[in-house]
């Protein structure tokens, strides 16, 4: 357990700045939602009449004047990107900050093996991102509470289950490709996130992209489909869940060869 306290220790100031900035835009979007309700007809009326950027975005299936419909919009894109570059970040820099602080060989003269080192180099960037869902869950219901509607329960469970599975999924693949890397990292982490999600996007827009949502988490993220169909898109989830395995099984094969 002496890696994981230290990697939970040298982890604790990216967590808690991350934590607190995506927790305080959804905050924010929560307690506006009062002031704007009354003019969201008009405000879906705008969107509806954007074509693709209506699409891209999912807002030709939602209402966004309910508070469903908004959170799984407004404040799903939030946690959604902000979620997915903290776990990227996590997962890139856990094992190839040790080739680039030169501490591998230091790391290798204590008395665990390789395979204990990088299981618990996992587990903390799991702690990190599982306790960064439920602070923002927690905040988030709290908020609602405080604005005076009632907690549609379902939905937001259904929102933040999507993007922790989606941040989970990054997190394997990121964590698998920084067992190959021994330079800097943040750029590939955060570039792939980002990639990510304009690859939904795009999806969004033309029936000829479909097959990009088997590649992108975002893909079964939608806050519109969420709360249309009201369940996760299962095929999805089961092709970014393996991707995340073969990710994490790539770093135990990495750092049971070599380091």
């Amino acid at each position: 357990m002496t890696i994981l306290k230290h990697e939970l220790r040298q982890g604790k100031t990216a967590f808690l700045v991350w934590t607190a900035a995506i927790a305080l835009l959804l905050m924010i979007c929560i307690f506006i939602f009062p002031e704007m309700k009354g003019d969201m007809d008009a405000i879906g009326e705008i969107f509806a009449s954007m074509g693709s950027f209506t699409a891209a975005f999912g807002m030709d299936r939602l209402n966004i004047g309910t508070l469903p419909g908004f959170y799984a919009i407004e404040c799903g894109n939030i946690l959604g990107l902000g979620g997915a570059l903290f776990a990227s970040l996590a997962g890139i820099s856990i094992l190839s900050k040790e080739e680039k602080d030169k501490t591998a060989e230091f790391l290798l003269t204590h008395p665990v093996s390789r395979t204990r080192i990088v299981t618990e180099k996992l587990a903390a960037i799991l702690a990190e991102v599982t306790a960064m869902n439920l602070v923002i869950l927690a905040l988030s219901l709290l908020s609602m509470r405080l604005i005076g509607e009632g907690i549609p329960w379902k939905e937001v469970l259904l929102v933040h289950g999507a993007y922790f599975l989606l941040q989970l999924e990054l997190m394997g693949i990121c964590f698998g490709i920084s067992a190959f890397l021994h330079r800097g990292s943040a750029g590939i982490g955060l570039g792939l996130a980002v990639m990510m999600y304009f690859l939904n996007l795009i999806a969004n827009m033309t029936e000829h992209a479909k097959f990009l949502k088997f590649i992108t988490p975002f893909g079964y993220c939608e806050g519109a489909s969420l709360i249309a169909d009201g369940v996760l898109n299962t095929g999805y989830i089961a092709v970014g869940m393996l991707l995340a395995c073969i990710g994490i099984a790539a770093a135990y094969w990495k750092y049971a060869v070599s380091w």
